[in-house]
Parts: structure tokens; C-alpha cells; sequence
């Protein structure tokens, strides 16, 4: 793949914010782009200006909802170069999500050559400041002007970065989740393993209301049962007992397969702690946090890294976890996470790309 580098006015160019990122609203001035058209494959491939779409009101994407994502960040090294966590990960699930949504899959090494030659050339807008990093968001949409359900024959592919800082504004702190008795966000035989728009939009109802409760997160059950942990609205979830052995719900085709939680699962191992994915009901979790045998519990994602949980609110209950502090594994999860990301400590799995920066 060539990629054009469309020059931009200096003028023009904003100075990344080096304070007060917030999380997904500040972009740095250049995104990727590349089309696809049915019979000719991927084309046009090019770095230029962050600038808005162009898109007739009956683009596939806006009725049918053919679309996908990612997420993954840029960590600023001590040495001043630039690292990518797992991004191999990253560029495999979204083929993977591509697939499902009936959509073509982009070559995964141009996809992450793509992604490291912008973060090169905006190297600027990858923070230092502590806890900070660069997040990378990659998606494709559909672009047919027609309406019709069918796979449309052409598509968007880009790539936008913004700084960001923590993703809850409690930083590393324990949150409140509630857990939903009611709705349900994924069925497995659905998309709920695809990183699409609806699996999120279909999670806002009830994640709104629960903000008014003070509650940070949704804990989501299985839609059969009602039943069964699956997952958080933008984390996996883990469940530490007697701070040994860490427990997650497998991966059953409803549940997103993080890129933090297999780390999570590989990493804890090489700490010594017993791992396992387990079917677990919401009634055994509950009487297991209140009897004391869960002594944490954590969310894991890109976005917030280590989230510990603090509370549950649950069937007009509330169950609060370790009496809503920051538990030890969390944390020691967390330390070796993080310096890995950020290239403190040996990366001795090789998760990580480095991008050099002159």
C-alpha cells in the first residue's frame, strides 16, 4: 500500500494540548483514509487534514448500520519514542468484526503500517503527562448512496487520534456499577462479540438512567437466562478470591474478546496468580461478595486499563467490594500493565511496537 501525504498549511495546524485532555473530544490535525470498491479492492490510500464527511442522507450507514471500530492508544516511552500496545490484536479483531458485518478485511500489516506512520507524523500529540497517551480510533462505515438491506459495495476505512487522559474522572479509583435485572445487551448468535456502533447504542437507556443513581458503569447479564456475568458496558470484568485466583467469564460469542483481558489473563498467570474463565451467576457473585470470598473486582478495557470496583447496585441493593478501596491485585495488575505499556519496565512478551521518533 502507498499512502499519499497531503502537505497542510502550518498556518492552519493546531498545537496539541499538553493539560486538560479530557477523553475523545480534542483531534490531532492530520487522519488516514482509504476507500473500497467492489472489483477494484482497496484505494486511496492517504494521510491528510482532519476534516469532516461528505455523505448523501442515504448512505448505507446511517440506515442500516454497517460499521465498525476500533480502539487501542500510543504510550509516550521514557525515551521519548512511542510505543503500541498489542496492536496486531487489534488489527485481527477488526477483520474479525469486518467479517461478521459483512464487510471487506483490510490487509492487517498496511493497516498497521497505516496506523504507525500517523501517529509518527502527529508524534507531537502523544502526551507525557502521567497517565496520559494517544488514543487511536480506527473504523469503516458503509458508503452505498441507496437504500436496501444488503452489504453495501463500498466503504470508508480511517483512522483519527486524539491525546486523552483517564477515561472515568475518579482516575485509577474504584467506580460504581450497576448490574441490569431488566435489559440485555447481546445474545450470543449476535453481534455482541463484533466491535459495532449498535452494541453500545443498545446499552445507553439503561446506562443513563443509572448515571442519575451515580453510577459509573452497567454490568450486563446473559440475555437467555438473565442470568449469567457477561461484561460491562466499555470493560471486561474479573473477579479476584481471597486475592489468589482471578475469575472471567468465558468467551461465549456475546461477550467482547478484550485485548486488556487477555492480557489480563496472560499477565496474571506470570504473577502467579491462578486464572480461570468461569460461567458465573449473578446470584453466586453476590453471595460470594458478601460472605467475603471476592476480595476485588475489576473492569479491564483499552479505554480505562484497571477499573476497580467499588459498589453494585443490584435489585434495589447496593454490595460494596473491599470496602470501596483499591485492592492489591488490582493495583499489581495495574503497575506491570501499565509499565509495559509505557515502556518502564521489559516488555517480556513482546506486546508491545515501538515507533521511533527523531
Amino acid at each position: 500500500m502507498e499512502i499519499e501525504i497531503v502537505p497542510l498549511d502550518p498556518a492552519t495546524l493546531k498545537t496539541a494540548p499538553t493539560s486538560d485532555f479530557g477523553f475523545g473530544t480534542n483531534f490531532a490535525n492530520r487522519m488516514f483514509t482509504q476507500n473500497y470498491t467492489k472489483g477494484e479492492g482497496w484505494h486511496s490510500a492517504k494521510i491528510g487534514p482532519y476534516e469532516n464527511l461528505s455523505l448523501p442522507p442515504s448512505t448505507a450507514v446511517l440506515h442500516y448500520s454497517q460499521e465498525i471500530f476500533e480502539g487501542l492508544k500510543a504510550y509516550r516511552r521514557p525515551d521519548g519514542n512511542i510505543n503500541l500496545f498489542r496492536p496486531w490484536e487489534n488489527m485481527k479483531r477488526f477483520n474479525n468484526s469486518a467479517m461478521r458485518m459483512a464487510m471487506p478485511a483490510v490487509d492487517p500489516e498496511e493497516h498497521l503500517t497505516a496506523i504507525a506512520q500517523l501517529v509518527e507524523i502527529e508524534h507531537d500529540w502523544v502526551p507525557t503527562a502521567e497517565g496520559s497517551s494517544l488514543y487511536i480510533r480506527p473504523a469503516m462505515i458503509a458508503t452505498d448512496a441507496a437504500l436496501g438491506v444488503y452489504s453495501s459495495h463500498t466503504y470508508l476505512h480511517f483512522v483519527i487520534v486524539c491525546p486523552v487522559g483517564a477515561y472515568f474522572a475518579a482516575g485509577f479509583n474504584p467506580i460504581s456499577v450497576f448490574i441490569s435485572d431488566s435489559y440485555r445487551r447481546a445474545v450470543k448468535g449476535g453481534v455482541g462479540a463484533t466491535k459495532t456502533g449498535g452494541n453500545y447504542s443498545a446499552s445507553l437507556f439503561v446506562s443513563e438512567q443509572v448515571k442519575e443513581q451515580g453510577y459509573s458503569q452497567v454490568l450486563w447479564l446473559d440475555a437467555i437466562e438473565g442470568k449469567y456475568i457477561e461484561e460491562v458496558g466499555a470493560m471486561n470484568i474479573c473477579f479476584v478470591y481471597e486475592g489468589k485466583k482471578i475469575v472471567t467469564p468465558p468467551l461465549t460469542g456475546s461477550i467482547l474478546p478484550g485485548i486488556t483481558r487477555m492480557s489480563v489473563l496472560e499477565l496474571g498467570r506470570d504473577l502467579g496468580y491462578e486464572v480461570s474463565e468461569e460461567r458465573t451467576s449473578i446470584d453466586d457473585i453476590l453471595a460470594d461478595i458478601e460472605s467475603g470470598k471476592i476480595t476485588e473486582v475489576f473492569g479491564c478495557g483499552t479505554a480505562a486499563v484497571i477499573a476497580p470496583v467499588g459498589k453494585f447496585g443490584y435489585a434495589d441493593k447496593e454490595y460494596t467490594i473491599n470496602d470501596y478501596q483499591v485492592g492489591d491485585v488490582s493495583k499489581h495488575l495495574y503497575d506491570e500493565l501499565t509499565g509495559i505499556q509505557y515502556g518502564r519496565i521489559p516488555d517480556r512478551f513482546g506486546w508491545t511496537y515501538t515507533i521511533e521518533v527523531e
